[in-house]
């Protein structure tokens, strides 16, 4: 076998739509720039599409009958692409944020979780905070889960989060998750 070259046989991908010839549809519903929208036999809109040196491109299989657009098929593809990349773009990316307590965790170094808390909140994260029991500490997991339940209350009550799930325990942690609060 010549190097470059693989065994495996070739896989025709599937195409994302239906164009020209192979729309199925005996009427279609035209849209675009080139027609007045309306209900057309298949063949008419191709006749059209051809004309015009274009693809008549199915949109919307689903819908009856179905929707075709006469357009470029490579320029189509080229402005979803464009359009989804946008849309991947501005989407918020929403991390959990991690903070960790022990059972005997001083009242000051609370209230310096808390303050990294807001920063987190505030920046549209979300907050898992975690009480981490070692050793015999476990005996103290009622402490831990008032620690836990205090810390979101000042949290709540200053209108930077809501709670998204009660103390829950997961081995030697007791766990809560903050939502940051949807400003209006």
């Amino acid at each position: 076998m010549k190097p470059g070259y693989s065994r495996r046989p070739f896989v025709k991908k599937e195409a994302l739509h239906k164009i020209n010839e192979l729309i199925t549809a005996a009427n279609v519903r035209v849209v675009g720039e080139h027609m007045p929208v309306d209900v057309y036999p298949t063949a008419k809109a191709l006749e059209v599409a051809y004309e015009l040196g274009l693809d008549l491109v199915e949109i919307s299989p689903q819908a009856d009958p179905p929707v075709c657009k006469i357009v470029d098929y490579k320029k189509f593809l080229y402005e979803q692409k464009k359009k989804q990349k946008e849309i991947k773009a501005n989407a918020v990316k929403q991390e959990v944020k991690e903070i960790r307590f022990g059972p005997n965790t001083d009242e000051h170094d609370i209230d310096f979780k808390i303050k990294h808390s807001k920063h987190f909140l505030e920046q549209g994260h979300k907050v898992r905070a975690y009480v981490f029991f070692r050793g015999r500490t476990i005996i103290y997991k009622q402490r831990g889960i008032d620690l836990l339940m205090g810390y979101a209350n000042v949290l709540i009550d200053e209108g930077y989060a809501k709670l998204e799930s009660e103390p829950k325990e997961e081995g030697k942690k007791v766990a809560i998750i903050l939502a940051p609060k949807v400003k209006k």
